[in-house]
């Protein structure tokens, strides 16, 4: 299944025409804050992409991607953006189903076409971001631009509150 989803996460970011770098990690460092505290990457350099999901039936769900050093606005901000009442972090298993991803490697890239993106704007700042590259076993280092370019992404200020 990594190997899989790995695969379609490259073929997502080689549609998308720029470059990008694959950095093979151990998986035991996956989540953020242990990633970058033991390969060296500043943490304003992360970023997380977050699934959230609506209270109501039906279920709708939008992917968050967002700064590591940022809190992301899920009661005020990406309520208002989805258009529901009550919104909750989506957990392991609903991800896992709808993406195919596992947390510490949840990525932007390859998710399913339908699903909208939520992009913060801060992340667009430096010239470098590491995102997931849907499995635990790599991240994926790129110019934060190329999240303008998600097929369904949505470049938001006022995504995330400062921590």
């Amino acid at each position: 299944m990594t190997e899989a989803i790995e695969r379609r996460v490259a073929e997502a970011l080689d549609g998308l025409s720029v470059p990008w770098e694959r950095l093979p990690i151990d998986p035991a460092f996956a989540d953020t804050a242990q990633f970058c505290a033991q390969y060296g990457v500043p943490l304003d350099r992360s970023a997380n992409t977050i699934l959230v999901a609506s209270k109501k039936e039906p279920r709708q769900y939008a992917a968050c991607v967002v700064r590591a050093t940022r809190r992301l606005d899920v009661n005020h901000a990406v309520r208002q953006l989805m258009g529901v009442s009550r919104l909750s972090f989506a957990s392991a298993e609903e991800t896992q189903a709808l993406t195919g991803m596992a947390l510490g490697g949840v990525t932007v890239f390859a998710l399913p076409p339908e699903l909208p993106v939520y992009v913060d704007a801060t992340l667009l700042e430096p010239d470098w971001i590491i995102l997931g590259s849907g499995s635990r076993s790599s991240k994926i280092k790129v110019a934060p631009r190329v999240l303008e370019r998600v097929p369904n992404a949505r470049v938001v200020a006022g995504l995330t509150l400062a921590v």
